[in-house]
C-alpha cells in the first residue's frame, strides 16, 4: 500500500555543472533507476498532471526565435489572430476541464504585453479560476509592476522558458538576451507567482548544451514548479525545419536528469508528442515525467487526441493527478509518496 509522507530535506539549488554532466552521462539504466527512485520519493508514480494550453493571441510576434511558427519574420503560412474574447476563452477552458485538465494555460504571441492587453488577460485569469482550474499564462517579458498585477489577480503559474543553454541561446534567438529571460523569471518569483520554466531539445544543440540548460534551471533561486521539456516540432518555413532529429534516448536522458536535479517539480512532456511513440511516452513517464499538455493543439502545433492519451494511461495503469481547488498546497510544498510500507 502506498502511503503519503512529507519530506523536509533541503532541495539543492547549488548543483555544479560537472555534477549535472556526470548525472546526465551515466549509464542509461543507472540514470533511469536513480530518476525513477527519486520520482517515487516525491510523487505518486502512477499519477500524471494534465494541463491544456490555448493560444489566445496568435502570430505576428516580433521575436526571431528560430523554432517558432508564430514569428512574424518567417513565412510559415500561419494566420495571425487578435486577442480572443473572454467568452471564447472560457468555452475552451470548460472543454479542457471536461477532458480532465486541472490547469488551463493561455499563451499570447507578444514580446511583452501592453498594460491594456494585460488588463484583458487578467479578466480571463479570474474567470478561469472561477471555473475551479489552476491558471497559467505565457505573455513574454514582464515588468515588476505587471508581475505584481498578475499576482494580485490570483495567477497560479507564469510560463517563461529559457529555451536552451546560455552558450547556444544566441544561435536560436537574437531579439532578446538570455539575461532578459532571467530578469522576467526574477520579477515573477518576487511577485510570489509559481514559475513554469523549461526549454526545447532537438534544435541542433549538443549534449553539453542540454546539461548546461538543465544546470541553469536547477540553480535558479527556487526550482520551477513545472519544467516543460519540449521536443522540437519542425515547422516548414522556420530556420530549424530541416535540423537533424534528436535521438529519442537523449530526450529521455533530459527528462530523467531534470527529475533528479529538481525532484519536487512537475516535469512535463510538452511539444513534440505527435512524433513520440507510445513506448517513448512510457519510458519518459518511468524516467520521472509526470505532466503533459492535453488537447488538440499546443498553441499552434498538434497534439495527440485525448482519447489516445487516455488509452495509453489505461495500458500503463496511470491516472490523472487530482487537483483540489480548496487545498493550500502548492507545487513548492507537495505531498510526497513512499512506495514502501
Amino acid at each position: 500500500m502506498t502511503k503519503i509522507v512529507r519530506q523536509e530535506e533541503l532541495i539543492r539549488t547549488d548543483w555544479t555543472l560537472d555534477e549535472v554532466k556526470e548525472t546526465y552521462h551515466q549509464p542509461f539504466n543507472d540514470l533511469l533507476f536513480q530518476a525513477h527512485s527519486i520520482h517515487r520519493q516525491y510523487f505518486d508514480p502512477n499519477h500524471v498532471q494534465l494541463s491544456t494550453l490555448l493560444s489566445i493571441k496568435t502570430g505576428a510576434c516580433p521575436e526571431d526565435c528560430k523554432y517558432c511558427p508564430q514569428s512574424g519574420r518567417f513565412n510559415t503560412g500561419l494566420q495571425k489572430e487578435k486577442l480572443m474574447r473572454i467568452e471564447a476563452v472560457l468555452e475552451k477552458a470548460r472543454q479542457a476541464k471536461g477532458n480532465g485538465a486541472t490547469r488551463f494555460c493561455m499563451g499570447a504571441a507578444w514580446r511583452n504585453p501592453s498594460d491594456r492587453d494585460l488588463g484583458e488577460v487578467i479578466e480571463m485569469i479570474k474567470a478561469v479560476k472561477a471555473l475551479g482550474l489552476e491558471s497559467c499564462v505565457t505573455l513574454g517579458m514582464l515588468t515588476d509592476e505587471q508581475a505584481i498585477s498578475l499576482a494580485e489577480a490570483g495567477l497560479d503559474y507564469y510560463n517563461h522558458n529559457i529555451d536552451t543553454s546560455p552558450e547556444f541561446y544566441g544561435d536560436i534567438i537574437t531579439t532578446r538576451t538570455f539575461s532578459d529571460r532571467l530578469d522576467t523569471l526574477d520579477s515573477v518569483h518576487r511577485a510570489g507567482i509559481n514559475i513554469c520554466c523549461g526549454g526545447i531539445v532537438g534544435m541542433g544543440e549538443t549534449s553539453m548544451d542540454r546539461t548546461s540548460f538543465l544546470h541553469q534551471l536547477a540553480t535558479l533561486p527556487v526550482h520551477p514548479g513545472s519544467v516543460p521539456i519540449n521536443l522540437l516540432v519542425k515547422v516548414k518555413g522556420t530556420p530549424l525545419d530541416s535540423v537533424e532529429d534528436l535521438d529519442p534516448l537523449e530526450y529521455v536522458r533530459t527528462v530523467a536528469t531534470a527529475r533528479i536535479l529538481m525532484p519536487r517539480a512537475h516535469v512535463r512532456i510538452s511539444a513534440g508528442r505527435m512524433q513520440m511513440s507510445d513506448e517513448l511516452h512510457a519510458l519518459a513517464y518511468f524516467a520521472g515525467a509526470n505532466s503533459i499538455f492535453l488537447g488538440k493543439a499546443l498553441l499552434t502545433t498538434p497534439l495527440p487526441e485525448e482519447e489516445l492519451d487516455y488509452q495509453l494511461f489505461d495500458r500503463l495503469g496511470i491516472q490523472p493527478e487530482p487537483y483540489d481547488i480548496s487545498s493550500d498546497e502548492t507545487a513548492d510544498t507537495p505531498m510526497f509518496y513512499n512506495a514502501a510500507g
